[in-house]
């Protein structure tokens, strides 16, 4: 069994009453569905250099071989499993008039084959836009210190819906399988 990392975020909007991403870790672990090698960390902060300080030091702290990251998408129905991530100007918190005349954008993939991955899923889609937005600064500062580390993990990152009365049981489902797959991975 694979160690793993998940996280979510917490609340970043005056009108909302929870994250979905926080909301999807509180049920799976209510249902005590998740792998006994399982390691969250709730509510990171929205922001990029604070949730990644949180994330990058549980992972040299447990040393997992998967983390996944969650993060809200309001304006989506299903799962989205993020392919990539990019540096955007967005979340270095820099206008684009103050960044390096030679600044180049740069584009991070995932390890992860997300086909593979997400072959069996009911309601659960591969994206190619992360959203320019502190999920995307995250995913993109995850996959970049692993990339230049010597840890061995891979990363995701999970787009979570508005949970309903009507996409729960599908969405957790699906959020499971993904855990399960990865966890029994042969890698």
């Amino acid at each position: 069994m694979k160690r793993l990392l998940l996280t979510s975020f917490d609340i970043w909007l005056p009108h909302h009453k929870s994250n979905s991403s926080d909301d999807l870790l509180e049920e799976v672990t209510r249902l005590g569905a998740l792998p006994h090698a399982s390691t969250l960390v709730r509510k990171l902060p929205v922001d990029v250099k604070g949730a990644t300080d949180q994330v990058i030091a549980k992972i040299r702290e447990t040393l997992p071989e998967y983390i996944i990251c969650c993060g809200m998408a309001e304006s989506r129905s299903r799962l989205s499993v993020e392919s990539n991530a990019r540096s955007t100007p967005a979340f270095t918190n820099c206008s684009m008039s103050m960044l390096p005349e030679d600044y180049q954008e740069s584009t991070l993939h995932t390890s992860v084959n997300l086909e593979e991955l997400v072959a069996p899923c009911q309601a659960t889609e591969i994206s190619h836009d992360c959203g320019k937005f502190v999920c995307e600064g995250l995913y993109y500062s995850v996959l970049d210190y692993l990339h230049s580390s010597s840890f061995k993990s891979s990363c995701i990152f999970i787009h979570v819906p508005v949970l309903t009365e009507s996409n729960i049981r599908v969405v957790v489902d699906d959020f499971l399988l993904v855990i399960d797959r990865l966890a029994l991975s042969s890698r």
